[in-house]
């Protein structure tokens, strides 16, 4: 594998995660009664903490992505 394969492996793996985050946030706003409901009953949790796991999860996705797809990237487009 060269840079240039590497780079545009993390470069999609980027738009695939973003892709991935964009549509989860948008599915916690839009759907937040039914996925309170069945996640509170699923793991008997309550609504207010699930709303704290929502945006803890939400919170650590971004920045699992900035640190192993975005910064990587970037480093690699400032070597080559």
């Amino acid at each position: 594998m060269d840079m240039e394969m590497i780079r545009a492996v993390l470069g999609w793996t980027t738009v695939i995660n973003i892709a991935i985050l964009v549509l989860s946030t948008i599915a916690v706003i839009c759907m937040r009664g039914f996925i309170s409901k069945f996640h509170g009953r699923l793991f008997g949790l309550d609504e207010k903490d699930l709303g704290r796991a929502y945006f803890q999860y939400i919170a650590q996705y971004k920045i699992a992505i900035i640190v192993l797809n975005i910064a990587p990237y970037i480093a690699l487009r400032i070597l080559s």
